[in-house]
């Protein structure tokens, strides 16, 4: 696969048309990847490469700041997921205010037709692009028409019977429902990092964790989760605490791993931390032991969800709210 940053690297040497599509694709959730696997089939029917075309960063980054969202992906999760759909390029334009003010045609016969060579364009039924949002998927095709491309928009994925989207998705993990989270996404929610060193407390009380620095913006709510850890070379499961441990009167959240029965040295680690079941709120408990105590039934419970296959949700344990 082939990632650019610059229209000044497109067209592509050989020269050869593209089947494309052109969104942000933030979450590269079932709804969008619907729409990738249609325009790789496509492409693959008609011989020629399955494009993406992106933008760095989130347009309201630049346009209004405020209501920017905080993302799903870092840039190297969505490249990966890129291209474990089948897609042979991606373009990631960078948005900035001349980009913001590009006329929806200029974009249509400059961007699409002349610089991609798009043979057919793809896209979400609420797609809009070019100053103001101005441009549709009617334009799109009218200016496609002149060119020597087709436009189309596509129904969106429903979910009970509502569409299945990244903002949706970010509700659910702002309410600690990974699992739901996973379902909407096709996989489960992943954060991605490096394993840093934290104060090294966790050992002194009951368990070794392993300390996530992630790079996501998107974090999910405050808790206790059942997660897998990936590095090179291996995967474990084990339990997430998402928090600011407030036993310890700590104020900065945190993202601490412990993996029952590994030993071993993740300092350094590049790594992502899959979502895939929430055991319990993050709790304050009145002293160390009986922090302690907790961490053993969560433990338990963790047992119990592994000898049950991993695939049903766990019982939430009953919340004592901050004791």
């Amino acid at each position: 696969m082939t990632v650019v940053d610059r229209l000044e690297q497109l067209p592509l040497p050989d020269g050869r048309r593209m089947v494309a599509t052109i969104g942000f694709y933030d979450g590269l959730h079932r709804g969008h990847q619907a729409i990738l696997d249609e325009v790789v089939r496509r492409a693959r029917g008609a011989g020629e490469p399955a494009a993406v075309v992106t933008f760095e960063p989130h347009p309201l980054r630049v346009l209004a700041p405020e209501r920017a969202p905080r993302l799903l992906l870092t840039d190297d999760q969505k490249i990966a997921l890129f291209e474990r759909s089948g897609l042979d390029l991606v373009v990631f334009l960078p948005f900035d205010r001349p980009m913001a003010a590009m006329p929806a045609e200029v974009f249509a016969r400059e961007v699409v037709g002349r610089r991609l060579r798009a043979s057919q364009v793809l896209v979400g039924s609420n797609f809009r692009f070019g100053r103001g949002r101005a441009g549709d998927v009617p334009l799109l095709a009218r200016v496609g028409a002149e060119c020597g491309f087709t436009a189309e928009a596509l129904e969106a994925v429903l979910d009970g019977g509502q569409p299945v989207s990244a903002s949706r998705i970010r509700r659910e993990l702002a309410d600690g429902d990974v699992a739901e989270a996973a379902r909407l996404l096709g996989r489960p929610y992943a954060l991605a990092g490096t394993i840093v060193h934290g104060e090294g407390r966790g050992g002194k009380v009951v368990v070794a964790t392993a300390n996530l620095a992630p790079e996501n913006e998107f974090l999910p709510a405050r808790g206790v989760y059942i997660t897998r850890l990936l590095w090179p070379g291996h995967s474990r499961e084990g339990l997430t605490n998402i928090g600011t441990r407030p036993t310890f009167g700590a104020d900065r959240i945190t993202v601490e791993t412990h993996l029952p029965g590994f030993e071993g040295d993740l300092y350094g680690e590049r790594a992502e931390l899959e979502f895939l079941a929430r055991l319990r709120d993050e709790r304050h408990f009145p002293t160390p032991a009986d922090l302690v105590a907790q961490i053993r039934r969560d433990l338990v419970a963790f047992a119990d969800w592994k000898a049950a296959g991993g695939g049903a949700e766990p019982p939430m344990q009953p919340s004592r709210g901050m004791e």
